[in-house]
């Protein structure tokens, strides 16, 4: 009877069938949220927390979308203190608690929520937005308001959104390794971009010994080493061939030194176009600051490195990772930092296709359907992806058979490149979930075999 009661209470005395429907959606999902169907509070209330950086305003509301408490807290030992007393008060418990909505899916808040237990939906700020204008044309906007809208979305689709994944803390330590030496490179291209460009201003021959028509080469160590002794084509002129020797070995360089610091003292000495005294030497100032900027970003990018592969040698899922053509330490570090180790995040491998961009986009509208590139999705899944895929297709391989194919096919390098990426991808989810490594035949069937040679006339 009780059942029954809670069953009206829910959704307003509407239909059995929409009742029965209702219900299999609240305990939709993975373990994490097993929520009771006989009168919980999980099934009967709902948080919302709109995040900041000094408090955060937290709204309950109930299965009606009636406020049952609000208030705002500090980002703090007390704060979450009085967070957790507001959700008991409203009747959470271990074993029955209350799902939390909020705009982040990191922060201290956000850790200790998923550290107690407690099932935590990061809800992407856009859509909030976009469920605020259901409720107020008039584009009014508080952050009590957003707390309530947040809370609403739980209560009206939570089996449109997931709870944030119950990755191991090995995975979450890897990802934000991985994560932070990707940033690394991606401000070590941006230094070595700026430098080559105040370099072009001055010191082309420089740039024509070292880099050439790309800016990466201004990344190695013995590039930075013979800059950092000749900031100028006047410091290049005055310069010896056992200077520069000593700055290559000082980077590094192991063989060929005399002969290297001989071709590059010639080629910095080559005639060029030169500023005025005055500012080829401030631009030279400018140079050492960027170099100096450069230098960081480069230590910074191998210390993130050795890191992260030294953490993802640890996680059972490297053997499998690693098994792939194309990954190795720092790719697979990279793979498992944005598709995690909860085997239940994606519900099957056209999730995570689509998760990682290498999916296209279906569009049907009438009589005009339109097939294309997916454009939203995760940029550091699909950065990792591309530089997977090129190295899978550069060594012989069926990946790079199948790549040719695509070719042959019609498509374009980056649509083949994407295409080898979803087949791989697929074959990835498999063999995590099944615990097998990468097997070529089992992933692309057997080798063509090779058409018979003509006989000899």
């Amino acid at each position: 009877m009780r059942v029954r009661w809670d069953r009206e209470q829910l959704i307003g005395g509407k239909p059995e069938r929409l009742v029965s429907r209702s219900l299999r959606v609240l305990v939709w999902g993975p373990d994490q949220w097993n929520t009771r169907i006989d009168g919980g509070a999980g099934l009967n209330y709902y948080c919302g927390i709109d995040w900041a950086e000094g408090h955060h305003d937290v709204a309950i509301v109930g299965s009606d979308g009636s406020l049952v408490a609000k208030k705002r807290i500090g980002d703090d030992p007390g704060g979450f203190t009085a967070l957790t007393g507001m959700l008991a008060e409203a009747g959470d418990s271990p074993e029955d608690p209350i799902p939390i909505a909020i705009e982040t899916p990191r922060g201290l808040l956000v850790a200790a929520l998923r550290a107690s237990g407690r099932p935590v939906f990061a809800i992407n700020p856009m859509a909030v937005a976009r469920y605020r204008e259901r409720s107020s044309v008039a584009r009014a906007k508080s952050d009590h308001a957003d707390a309530m809208t947040l809370a609403n979305i739980l209560r009206v689709d939570a089996h449109l959104h997931r709870t944030l994944p119950a990755d191991s803390e090995l995975t979450q330590a890897i990802a934000v390794l991985a994560r932070a030496q990707q940033d690394a490179v991606w401000r070590r291209s941006k230094a070595s971009n700026e430098l080559r460009s105040v370099l072009r201003e001055y010191y082309p021959a420089f740039l024509d010994t070292f880099a050439g028509k790309s800016a990466t080469n201004l990344a190695k160590p013995q590039a930075r080493a013979v800059l950092a002794i000749a900031l100028t084509p006047a410091d290049a002129a005055k310069l010896t061939k056992a200077r520069i020797a000593t700055a290559l070995r000082r980077a590094g360089r192991k063989r060929g030194i005399d002969e290297l610091a001989a071709d590059i003292l010639q080629r910095l000495k080559t005639p060029q176009l030169r500023q005025p005294e005055l500012v080829e030497k401030a631009m030279g100032r400018q140079a050492l600051a960027l170099l100096a900027i450069l230098d960081a970003a480069c230590a910074g990018a191998e210390e993130l490195q050795q890191a992260a592969a030294e953490e993802f040698h640890k996680h059972p899922d490297h053997p499998v990772i690693t098994s792939f053509p194309g990954l190795a330490d720092l790719t697979g570090a990279r793979i498992l930092a944005e598709i995690g180790d909860d085997r239940a995040r994606f519900a099957d491998d056209r999730a995570l296709k689509a998760y990682a961009g290498s999916a296209p986009v279906t569009r049907a509208s009438g009589k005009v359907i339109s097939i294309t590139h997916r454009r939203i999705k995760n940029d550091r899944l699909a950065a990792v992806g591309w530089v997977w895929a090129t190295y899978a297709a550069i060594n012989p391989g069926p990946a790079r058979e199948h790549y040719r194919h695509r070719r042959d096919h019609g498509d374009r390098h980056a649509a083949a490149l994407r295409h080898l990426f979803n087949k791989m991808l697929g074959q990835l989810y498999h063999c995590l979930q099944t615990r097998q490594t990468f097997d070529p035949v089992k992933a692309f069937g057997q080798p063509a075999a090779a058409p018979p040679e003509q006989a000899a006339a």
